[in-house]
């Protein structure tokens, strides 16, 4: 069986939390941290590049020592240090660092000092009170852990999609290179939708030899079971634990098939009630007229919604809620896309806790064709990220200051900087006074009470040197809930401060979600849209932040990242309470 870069990922993630627990130096943790985002990260196969004998050193991030790890995996499927860790530590402490809020020290204490070895023993060990023996967890601290444990357990096995994306991609790109019966391969469902997480891949094909093109996907070396092997579809279940359902379309109907199969189902059934009105109906096959009987087909979703009088929405909106109304106006609105964006706002260096330069970063966001970009290493606070202390953090300020002649693109001098637990920030305000652009963030302290982190966030966003919240709920998809919190209070909060919320582009992030992005689009607060690159192939995660922002319904004018260097130096200029004026000017102008 194939060995993903995911897998190898995954134990050098395992290595340096066992690592940590040992007690070996930072540095050391952080090469295996940095090794490990670099491998989920990269593009061509290890495997492939081990098979072909190629020197791993030249990827950065990767030096002799991991070079000599995933070669020993792929060529024993062992890693012998990995394993030594494994024995030299207790049972479970892999297990527990799974739960959110119990890091590597905290779960090398229970499993040594409590033998718990399991999540189910992690609960007995809540419910008699034994958890409250181990040093640093407090009544608030176990109610939290054991929130966490029964949201892990009732957690709908859905896959982030992040992980989904890559998957639906790669399956495509391996029939379209052994099946030359294909004309065309389109994705569906909540993949197409770009929803958060997906519960199965949807493929429709228009194919010359659909029995052979089945065939073939169910002989494919990613598929572990074969659930159906007919004639129009067939489905399987791939070694990741996916379902993946391929069907066949006829080119003549395909607009409708796939239609209806992106779904949502509350968008289908209000696009029924929709055409119902109007004497029509609406099927997988195409749309019927009522009172006779004929049907017409559809090769393309566009002549399918306009033949009902509307027209086309994109996947994105397809949510059930307003679209078919939005779909109405007559007045054209493009959704924003990737192409809009003219500068990134949230990037990091191997100053602190990101993998490529400084250099490479900059020249990265050029070629894309942004006009500017802002350097954001993390603030001190941030001990594990390797953050900047006040006079690392000044000479970054000289450092920056001589790369812009070297540059054309404009770089912007910046901190992520933490958001302590009381709402200040992590820096004094004479050195923040000299950054363009502050991100502040919530890194620590997740477990707070929802006033107290509301008032949290708000203190921050009072600030006058803080430009965007970052991430704002802090959580991480399927692994950390978001942090409790008044999400009404905290969007007022931004609009009449004129502070700029964060959507996060990472796909394990993707926070602010689209409900919320929705409400902010609704209520005029400024949102960003940022990658929170610790690496240059970070950029190209900005897809994932545009998929938020247009299942939140906005346009260019609603994102502050889309103005020119211009207008956007004009509006972090001046002081805060004047940036709404600008942003709502801005608006303005791009919907006239």
């Amino acid at each position: 069986m194939a060995i993903s870069n995911l897998q190898i990922a995954n134990i050098f993630t395992d290595m340096a939390a066992l690592l940590e627990i040992k007690g070996e130096s930072v540095f050391k943790v952080r090469a295996y941290q940095r090794a490990a985002n670099t491998i989920e990260n990269l593009e061509d196969s290890l495997e492939g590049l081990v098979r072909a004998k190629s020197d791993l050193k030249q990827i950065s991030g990767i030096g002799k020592a991991i070079n000599d790890k995933i070669y020993e995996y792929i060529e024993t499927a062992h890693i012998s240090a990995y394993e030594r860790l494994l024995e030299e530590l207790p049972e479970g402490v892999l297990t527990l660092m799974t739960v959110p809020y119990i890091g590597p020290k905290t779960a090398y204490l229970v499993a040594t000092q409590l033998g718990v070895k399991s999540l189910e023993e992690l609960e007995a060990a809540i419910l008699d009170n034994r958890l409250l023996t181990i040093d640093g967890i407090g009544d608030r601290t176990c109610q939290i852990i054991h929130r966490s444990l029964l949201e892990m357990r009732v957690k709908d096995q859905r896959t982030p999609i992040g992980e989904a994306l890559p998957i639906a991609h790669s399956i495509i790109d391996q029939l379209e290179t052994v099946c030359d019966d294909i004309v065309s391969l389109h994705i569906a469902g909540s993949l197409r939708r770009w929803e958060e997480t997906i519960g199965d891949i949807d493929i429709i094909a228009v194919c010359r030899d659909p029995k052979n093109l089945l065939k073939v996907f169910t002989e494919l070396e990613c598929v572990s079971e074969i659930l159906v092997l007919g004639d129009k579809k067939s489905s399987v279940i791939i070694d990741s634990g996916i379902q993946v359902d391929l069907r066949i379309a006829d080119t003549a109907a395909l607009g409708a098939m796939v239609q209806y199969f992106t779904g949502s189902q509350q968008h289908n059934i209000r696009l029924r009630d929709y055409a119902k009105a109007k004497g029509l109906s609406v099927n997988e096959y195409g749309i019927t007229e009522v009172s006779t009987g004929i049907q017409e087909t559809f090769a393309d979703e566009t002549a399918l919604y306009n033949r009902l009088g509307l027209r086309y929405i994109p996947p994105e909106l397809r949510l059930g809620l307003d679209e078919v109304e939005w779909a109405q106006d007559p007045i054209e609105c493009e959704l924003i896309t990737e192409a809009d964006l003219l500068g990134d706002l949230h990037v990091h260096t191997d100053w602190s806790d990101g993998n490529d330069s400084t250099e490479v970063m900059i020249e990265t966001a050029s070629d894309l064709g942004y006009e500017y970009i802002a350097i954001t290493d993390h603030s001190a606070g941030l001990g594990v990220a390797s953050g900047l202390s006040v006079d690392r953090l000044r000479d970054r300020l000289l450092d920056i200051r001589k790369l812009q002649d070297k540059f054309s693109i404009k770089i912007f001098i910046g901190s992520e900087v933490d958001i302590r637990a009381d709402g200040t920030l992590d820096y004094p305000d004479d050195l923040l006074d000299e950054l363009d652009i502050v991100v502040a963030s919530v890194h620590s302290a997740m477990g707070q009470h929802s006033d107290v982190m509301t008032q949290r966030l708000i203190s921050a966003m009072n600030h006058q040197a803080v430009t965007i919240v970052g991430h704002l709920t802090t959580r991480i998809i399927g692994q950390r809930p978001p942090v409790q919190c008044d999400m009404e209070r905290i969007l007022e909060e931004a609009k009449r401060t004129g502070t700029a919320l964060e959507i996060n582009s990472s796909p394990e992030r993707l926070d602010l979600k689209d409900i919320h992005a929705r409400l902010a689009r609704q209520m005029g607060v400024p949102l960003v849209v940022n990658t929170d690159s610790h690496d240059k192939l970070g950029f190209l995660q900005r897809k994932y932040g545009i998929a938020v922002a247009r299942r939140a319904g906005c346009l260019t004018n609603h994102v502050v990242n889309t103005m020119s260097l211009d207008r956007f130096t004009s509006y972090i200029s001046c002081p805060k309470p004047d940036r709404d004026a600008i942003f709502v000017s801005y608006a303005m102008a791009r919907n006239n």
